[in-house]
């Protein structure tokens, strides 16, 4: 009797990896690190935010994890530049930290523009540079992982600087890959739907925009933060070792139509 061999099923473990996330101190990035810790990387958390990142730090070693905690202000390049010079090489890259200003694109002005541009996309692109060289120095074969939306994908009311800043993440990404793939090192999006956190619980008070978020939600719920960390820890892992230049959408539908 002939036997079947059988595929081995890829690792979704994190072990021996080093993963940074950044806007790690509260809502979707303090998941993603803790998701990540949880799989066995060694995480480092940053962000402005010292007492939240700390806290956070703190929660995921007291869990039996390993995080540390860098206070960093992303939109300081130079800063940003002396980071990972001072640093090993990450395997892991989590480009979270962001910001949005609602509002009719009639009322933008130039400081909102600079506001949501300069963190959502300028920012992102050099945090993953100055990853991306010392990777390559250390010949790493890593993945940047970066936190785009659905408003990457479709349009909204009132989202105008907020669409600019993540179509255009989506642009950068696929460039990424293409420039980095000779080195082995991935660049994918996660691109969710609302998410439930500190920041956005507030928007959801008010029951007309609570109710016509839902109506573009098909499963009918708002997102919440665990729904992105088996996301993340996947494309962290060796279980996506051929996806590269796309985007993983968590939107419950949102943009089926």
């Amino acid at each position: 009797m002939s036997t079947v061999e059988l595929p081995a099923m890829p690792s979704f473990s994190l072990s021996g990896k080093r993963a940074i996330v950044t806007g790690a101190g509260r809502g979707i990035g303090s998941a993603i690190a803790a998701g990540m810790a949880e799989m066995g990387a060694e995480v480092t958390l940053v962000a402005r935010s010292e007492g939240e990142i700390t806290a956070v730090a703190d929660a995921i070693n007291a869990c039996g994890g390993r995080a540390s905690a860098v206070t960093l202000d992303v939109s300081d390049l130079f800063a940003v530049d002396r980071f990972f010079e001072e640093r090993d090489a990450f395997h892991i890259l989590v480009n979270n930290a962001g910001t949005n200003r609602p509002k009719p694109m009639m009322e933008v002005s130039q400081d909102d523009y600079d506001a949501v541009l300069d963190l959502n996309l300028k920012s992102a692109f050099f945090v993953a540079q100055a990853c991306v060289k010392k990777m390559i120095d250390a010949e790493i074969k890593g993945s940047l992982i970066h936190i785009g939306s659905q408003m990457g994908h479709v349009g909204g009311p009132n989202r105008s600087l907020y669409c600019a800043s993540k179509w255009a993440m989506e642009g950068m990404n696929k460039a990424f890959a293409l420039d980095l793939a000779q080195y082995g090192i991935r660049s994918n999006t996660i691109a969710p739907t609302f998410i439930e956190t500190p920041l956005t619980k507030p928007f959801f008070e008010d029951k007309a925009f609570l109710a016509s978020v839902l109506e573009k939600i098909k499963i009918g719920r708002i997102g919440n933060v665990q729904d992105l960390m088996g996301a993340a820890v996947f494309l962290a892992s060796d279980a996506s070792t051929l996806m590269t230049g796309t985007s993983m959408v968590v939107d419950g539908g949102w943009t089926a139509e």
